[in-house]
């Protein structure tokens, strides 16, 4: 009997150190996503593009496909590397960060700068009517663009989060912190991305085949919503890609040495927050996000002529 209860001691010794150990797993995992909150939504925002103009039929085998291939750079390929560093090269962590919070940066500035000159021509985007063959190799060049584009935003997410867990905790921590946030993050943006590219079709079928009035006006709603909400999930986007943008690469260059941005930017934020202390919290939170954002602009709009300057960079502009 007593050896019996000796054992009931010790696994509830190990599930308590468990539950600990996936309390602090889940804990690192929700503040490592919170940092790399602007490339989340940035993939969320892109991704419904490419799936524009094929068949309806087609559009969540793409994004099943893209999903996928999403979730196998991060669990093999990028998470393994991301160890790598943290464990070997832990001092080319930030100068990574820069250049990932530098793309985030150009990226946004780049959207700001296409909206302001260029005219939107919705009916350059339409397709005609592709035959088979076609629409197979048009889906092929989507998906292949889209996994490229979300390699990146995946590498810049995965050394986010590795910037964010305890060193200390050893790589086994590290590697579940890191999955975790993989596979949460995966799901999240190609389930938000399914809803998305569907929601005009249940829409339409609410609209004509509803039971209910209530139903049919949903449905009519949904359908005139979906361009705006879109519109406004761009612009989410493309401030939340130059705000994190701006954020990452002043931490990371305090993590280098040089403190003079964050300081000036933090004393900044912290006087606009005395001015209303009841809402100190959230005053410096908003002042730091635009000042970091307006960096993230100023940033972006540096490189976006050097960009221009690469080969093919500049026949790519112009085919914006």
């Amino acid at each position: 009997m007593s050896g019996l209860l000796a054992l009931l001691d010790d696994v509830a010794a190990i599930a308590k150190v468990a539950s600990t150990s996936l309390d602090d797993i889940v804990g690192q995992a929700t503040k490592a996503g919170a940092k790399a909150a602007g490339a989340v939504i940035d993939d969320a925002a892109v991704t419904p593009k490419y799936v524009h103009g094929l068949a309806a039929a087609r559009e969540l085998p793409i994004v099943w496909r893209i999903a996928r291939a999403s979730a196998f750079n991060k669990l093999v390929i990028l998470l393994p590397v991301a160890l790598l560093l943290g464990q070997f090269a832990p001092w080319a962590i930030p100068p990574l960060l820069i250049l990932g919070g530098l793309y985030l940066c150009y990226e946004g500035a780049e959207k700001i700068w296409h909206a302001l000159t260029h005219e939107e021509s919705h009916a350059a985007i339409k397709n005609p009517e592709l035959t088979a063959p076609e629409q197979a190799h048009l889906e092929e060049q989507r998906v292949k663009g889209a996994i490229k584009t979300d390699f990146i935003l995946s590498a810049e997410i995965m050394t986010i989060a590795l910037s964010q867990t305890d060193a200390t905790a050893g790589w086994v921590m590290q590697a579940a912190v890191l999955a975790l946030i993989a596979v949460v993050i995966t799901a999240a943006v190609y389930g938000a991305v399914a809803l998305i590219v569907k929601a005009d079709d249940v829409g339409l079928h609410l609209a004509e085949t509803g039971r209910t009035a209530f139903g049919r006006r949903l449905g009519r709603a949904v359908v005139r919503g979906m361009p705006g909400f879109m519109k406004a999930l761009t612009i989410v986007g493309t401030a939340a890609m130059l705000w994190v943008g701006g954020n990452i690469v002043v931490h990371a260059l305090a993590e280098m040495g040089w403190t003079w941005p964050y300081d000036t930017i933090h004393h900044a934020a912290v006087a606009v927050a005395e001015a209303v202390p009841s809402a100190a919290g959230l005053l410096e939170w908003a002042a730091t996000a635009a000042m970091d954002g307006v960096l993230g602009v100023a940033l972006g709009l540096l490189i976006i002529p050097l960009v221009g300057l690469l080969p093919g960079r500049g026949k790519e502009a112009g085919a914006h």
